[in-house]
């Protein structure tokens, strides 16, 4: 079958002007113009305007999305597969938000009592959610969904003790790193190690196994993403790389 530009932007309820704008940036073009210069569609326009759309429902930036569309190894199975795994991984969440914020309504009336771990447990959630907005790209990318899931798993399955005990080490590794970037020590040093080996320990109450090269594959990816360089030097500049470098040496 054949669509106007009127007829494709009714069907994808966007309008006509957002299609103009994808055939000037060459992320869809029609199939053809008429003599009078008007846009035609077909089928196959149709399904790749579905992947554009999948994509920006995810946030991903246009000039992403044309990257990946005209990448000769572009699967569409595999990219729909991975679309729905984001979007039942949303709808889960919301289930989760929906039903807190019931019981807390219930609560607020006296109708309902939430438990601590009630609580708790959506916390996590709203926790994997955030960690999967802010960097699930990458590490899907890095490390493959199977990895992350088995993590997010582990996670969830923490006892709040368990949480507790990991936001205090997490605070106790980053001011070990302030102290020794303040006092200009060596990433070779006895310090460096000792902040290895707590990161390493921090590490294990969400990975299910440990290796010394993804270690060093996590602290790479620290010095390359500026959200995570932002994370270690948010109060002393340089912490990220002395991390980086101590756990390249005794990782």
């Amino acid at each position: 079958m054949e669509y106007t530009i009127r007829q494709l932007a009714q069907m994808a309820k966007i309008t006509t002007r957002t299609l103009r704008y994808y055939d000037e940036i060459e992320l869809l073009s029609p199939h053809h113009y008429t003599e009078s210069g008007y846009r035609i569609y077909t089928e196959d326009e149709v399904d790749k305007l579905q992947h554009i759309l999948f994509y920006r429902e995810l946030d991903v930036p246009l000039e992403t999305i044309r990257q990946l569309l005209l990448s000769p190894g572009f699967d569409s199975v595999s990219v729909l597969t991975s679309h729905l795994r984001e979007l039942v991984s949303r709808r889960e969440h919301l289930d989760l938000l929906i039903k807190n914020v019931t019981k807390t309504i219930q609560k607020e009336k006296g109708e309902y009592h939430m438990t601590n771990k009630e609580k708790f447990e959506g916390f996590k959630k709203e926790m994997i959610q955030k960690n999967e907005d802010m960097y699930g790209e990458e590490i899907r990318s890095k490390y493959g969904n199977d990895s992350v899931e088995t993590n997010n798993t582990k996670f969830m399955n923490l006892t709040e003790e368990q949480y507790q005990a990991m936001e205090q080490l997490g605070k106790t590794i980053l001011s070990k790193l302030e102290e020794a970037v303040s006092n200009s020590l060596s990433p070779n040093s006895t310090a460096g190690k000792e902040i290895v080996l707590l990161h390493k320990e921090w590490l294990s109450y969400t990975w299910p196994s440990y290796t010394p090269e993804a270690h060093r594959g996590l602290a790479a990816m620290y010095v390359s993403d500026p959200r995570f360089t932002a994370y270690y030097d948010r109060a002393v500049s340089g912490c990220t790389q002395f991390l980086h470098d101590a756990v390249t040496a005794f990782a």
